[in-house]
Order: structure tokens, then C-alpha cells, then sequence
């Protein structure tokens, strides 16, 4: 797998820290991470963190999973986390929140 070039790297870096100033270390890592893999690499960083972020609050801090489990289709259960989405937005100060209206992964189903 290849990785990111160091400049690269270091743009993510500055765009998480602009985004979501509060991201506790784990967190920060997680989403530096999926910024940087293949898929979101050719998106501009601003892009690349605000959907690695999206994607990983979805995963890691609301049920989206367990909605999806118990049968919620994947928009169904995206509209129904929305706000808790926000909640870790604002915990970690972002600059910006998730609208509901926004498509955040334009051709994903993750």
C-alpha cells in the first residue's frame, strides 16, 4: 500500500486541526488515517478530513451500525444520526455541522 507523501500529510494535518480543533488523540488518528487512504487521497484535504470525520463519527459514535443491522435502510438510518453527529461536532469544537440535506460520501456506500 502506498502512503501519502509527507506534504500531503501534513495538509491533512493542518485541515483536522482546523476543522475539529478539540478531536480527542484516537479520534485524530482514525480520521488522519481514512483522509489519507487511496480513496479519499485525490479529494483535497479540507474534503478528504470532513468525510474521513463524517465517516468515522457515523461508525464509531452513533448507532448507524445497530440501525443498519436491525434493517434501517443506509439513508433512513443517516437521516435518524444526524444530530448525534453534530453533538461530537460541536464536543470537538468544529467549525462545521453536518446538515441533513448534505450528501457527505457522493458515490459510497459506507
Amino acid at each position: 500500500m502506498k502512503r501519502a507523501s509527507t506534504g500531503r500529510r501534513k495538509s491533512v494535518d493542518k485541515a483536522l486541526t482546523l476543522l475539529i480543533p478539540w478531536v480527542p488523540l484516537a479520534d485524530a488518528e482514525a480520521i488522519r488515517d481514512r483522509a489519507n487512504d487511496r480513496k479519499l487521497r485525490t479529494l483535497p484535504p479540507a474534503i478528504a478530513v470532513w468525510l474521513a470525520t463524517i465517516t468515522h463519527i457515523r461508525h464509531e459514535h452513533t448507532d448507524y451500525d445497530a440501525m443498519l443491522e436491525d434493517g434501517y435502510e443506509r439513508d433512513a438510518a443517516r437521516h435518524f444520526i444526524v444530530d448525534d453527529i453534530n453533538a461530537v461536532l460541536t464536543r470537538w469544537h468544529a467549525t462545521r455541522l453536518l446538515d441533513p440535506e448534505e450528501e457527505t460520501e457522493p458515490g459510497s456506500a459506507v
